[in-house]
């Protein structure tokens, strides 16, 4: 009578451990579909900085520190545009537009003499675009205060969509889609038409398109004016998921430089695969290593650069 008396014990017991195995493998399992689809949505926005930013030093060999300000200055403006008209995609234009006519403004007249590859012209770039950058700074302190803001979205982006067994955040699935149209979009604009072609003869020798009749400098002025856009399209929908505040465009500057150099200078495609990696890594470092974050980031990077120095899609 004992062991009969046990027996429903033991499987009992073991049901448990099966329930306790299953729960912890679907914990784990959404662990890493949670971890994966935030750094790829975050890539995504990545690649809105990422995206200009190496279509201007590609173009104009430009280090522009102010880079991260744009996105910074477009969030704001998308901000009081959305919170006077209440259109989130107004608020979208209205930043790109902004922060484009900043641009043109900028580029003649602050960096024009500077963006030949002549010795000490980094320096001088980087210290001038560095004073932009404060200057913005101060400005948007000035107007706006040092309290973060966070831009209201559509009710239809809130929540979470199920897509099988897992729930996704709707923002983010917006994001990871806007920057794939934009990806498309740019990417058709830069290889399937004559200002495209411009460009590229531009970033390949400016000397030789401009013996053959292509207005650099015009071509330049646009490419600033583009990655200005496209950062402030950027600083709209990043301020819709992680808010907006002082300081950091300088958090996620040194990231967009980063892609740049892993997926080489002037290549929209490796600029968008630069993005999700860095976008991939950077989360997964800091949900599994937080205290060796930035080395999980870096590190990879030095590897790949150490047997492909031109980055992944760059061209020596």
């Amino acid at each position: 009578m004992p062991p009969l008396l046990q027996k429903p014990k033991r499987h009992k017991a073991e049901g448990e451990v099966c329930q306790a195995v299953g729960t912890q493998c679907e914990d784990d399992m959404n662990f890493w579909v949670s971890q994966l689809f935030n750094g790829i949505s975050y890539g995504a926005l990545l690649f809105l900085l990422a995206g200009g930013l190496t279509l201007i030093f590609g173009a104009m060999n430009i280090v522009n520190v102010a880079h991260g300000s744009f996105y910074l200055i477009g969030g704001y403006i998308g901000f009081e545009v959305i919170r006077l008209t209440g259109n989130f995609y107004v608020g979208i234009l209205a930043a790109g537009i902004f922060v484009g006519i900043l641009g043109l403004f900028i580029e003649p007249v602050f960096l024009r003499k500077m963006e030949g590859k002549e010795p000490g012209n980094d320096l001088k770039q980087m210290l001038v675009t560095m004073g932009i950058a404060v200057l913005i700074q101060d400005s948007c302190l000035l107007i706006w205060g040092g309290d973060p803001y966070m831009i209201q979205t559509p009710g239809y982006l809130k929540g979470a969509a199920q897509i099988g067994p897992f729930f996704f955040p709707r923002i983010r699935l917006f994001i990871i889609a806007y920057a794939m149209l934009i990806f498309l979009c740019v990417w058709w604009f830069y290889g399937r038409t004559s200002i495209g072609a411009k460009l590229r003869a531009t970033v390949d020798n400016d000397e030789m398109a401009s013996g053959l009749g292509i207005n650099v400098d015009r071509i330049r002025r646009g490419v600033f004016a583009l990655g200005a856009v496209l950062c402030g399209f950027g600083g709209v929908i990043g301020c819709s998921f992680m808010g907006i505040a002082l300081g950091i465009e300088f958090e996620i500057l040194p990231l967009a430089f980063v892609i740049v150099i892993l997926g080489g200078t002037g290549s929209l495609t490796g600029a968008l695969v630069g993005s999700f990696l860095v976008g991939i890594t950077d989360n997964l470092g800091k949900a599994l290593f937080p205290e060796l974050s930035y080395f999980t980031l870096f590190a990879p990077l030095a590897i790949i650069l150490a047997f492909k120095p031109t980055g992944l899609f760059g061209r020596g």
